[in-house]
C-alpha cells in the first residue's frame, strides 16, 4: 500500500527538490539531513510509514523544508511505478520537478547463494539493481529535457569484489553509473556512483552481522561518509570512494586474482 502527502512544511517551489530512497536510517537518514541543510524540500521513499513521518517531521521542524512522503515497497511493480512516476513528473501542476535523485534504499543477505531462497534472493536484485535502473530512467526523461539535475546511485566498494550475489549487484551499479555519468553529461545531468566500503549503521545490524566481523579499521562513520560524498558531488566527480584506505582497496582490487580476493569474503558474515 502506498500513499503521499506533505508535511507541515509548506512547498515554496524556489527549493531544489532531492528524492532519496530508504531515508529513515543509516546513510540515507545522513543524507537527508545533509540535503535539507543545503535548503532542498525532500521527497521521502520507503516502506515504513511511521518512520517516514518521523522523519519528515524531524526535517521540517530542525530546517523549515518541505517533506513529501511517498510509501512504497520498491521490490513491487506496481509501488515502483508510483515512485517513477514521481521522479518523472515535469509538467504537473501539483508537483514540482526532482532535481536531485538519490538511490540509497538497499538490504543485504548474511547467507549464502544457495542458503538463500530464490525468492529473497530476486528481492535482493530488485532493490539492488531494477529499482535503481527504473528510477534513474524515470529521472533521465525529465533531467535531459530539462538539461539540468542530478543522480546519485549509493554503491558499493564490494562491487569491486567477487563476494557473492550482492557483489554482482553493486558492480552492475558501478558500470551502469560509469556510463551514464559520461553519456548524459552534455545533457546537463550530473550521475555520481557512491562506493562506501563497511560503514557504522542499521545495514550490518538488520544482517545480525557483529561489529567484530569486520577489523576495526575497516569501519567507517555515516557522517564522513556522506559528507565526502556530498563533496566529491559538488567537485563533479563521477565515482566517489570516502576514505584513503577504501581507494586503495578499490584500486587493489581491479589487480588481485580472484582466488585471493575470495579469501575475504566471510568479512561482515558473522
Amino acid at each position: 500500500m502506498s500513499s503521499t502527502e506533505s508535511s507541515s512544511g509548506s512547498a515554496t517551489g524556489a527549493r531544489p527538490i532531492a528524492l532519496v530512497t530508504g531515508p529513515t536510517a543509516g546513510l540515507g537518514r545522513v543524507l537527508v539531513d545533509r540535503l535539507a541543510r543545503r535548503g532542498y524540500d525532500l521527497v521521502l521513499v520507503a516502506r515504513d510509514e511511521a518512520r517516514l513521518k518521523a522523519v519528515a517531521d524531524e526535517l521540517t521542524t530542525a530546517y523549515g523544508v518541505s517533506c513529501e512522503v511517498l510509501v512504497a515497497d520498491l521490490v513491487d511493480r506496481e509501488q515502483l511505478k508510483l515512485v517513477e512516476d514521481r521522479v518523472s513528473a515535469l509538467d504537473s501542476p501539483h508537483l514540482a520537478p526532482v532535481d536531485l535523485l538519490v538511490n540509497n534504499a538497499g538490504f543485504g543477505l548474511k547467507r549464502k547463494f544457495l542458503q538463500n531462497t530464490v525468492e529473497q534472493e530476486q528481492a535482493h536484485l530488485d532493490i539492488l539493481v531494477t529499482a535503481p535502473m527504473r528510477l534513474t530512467h524515470a529521472a533521465l526523461r525529465q533531467m535531459t529535457e530539462r538539461h539540468t539535475g542530478g543522480i546519485i546511485n549509493v554503491s558499493s566498494v564490494a562491487g569491486t569484489q567477487p563476494r557473492g550475489s550482492y557483489s554482482a549487484a553493486k558492480a552492475y551499479l558501478n558500470r551502469f553509473g560509469e556510463w551514464a555519468a559520461h553519456e548524459y553529461a552534455e545533457d546537463g545531468v550530473q550521475i555520481m556512483t557512491l562506493l562506501p566500503g563497511f560503514t557504522r549503521t542499521e545495514f550490518h545490524e538488520r544482517m545480525e552481522v557483529g561489529r567484530d566481523a569486520v577489523p576495526r579499521p575497516l569501519w567507517l562513520d555515516a557522517d564522513r561518509v556522506v559528507d565526502e560524498a556530498l563533496a566529491d558531488f559538488d567537485a563533479g566527480r563521477r565515482v566517489s570512494i570516502p576514505s584513503k584506505r577504501y581507494k586503495v582497496i578499490a584500486t587493489a582490487s581491479k589487480h588481485l586474482p580472484v582466488r585471493v580476493l575470495q579469501r575475504f569474503q566471510a568479512l561482515g558474515r558473522r
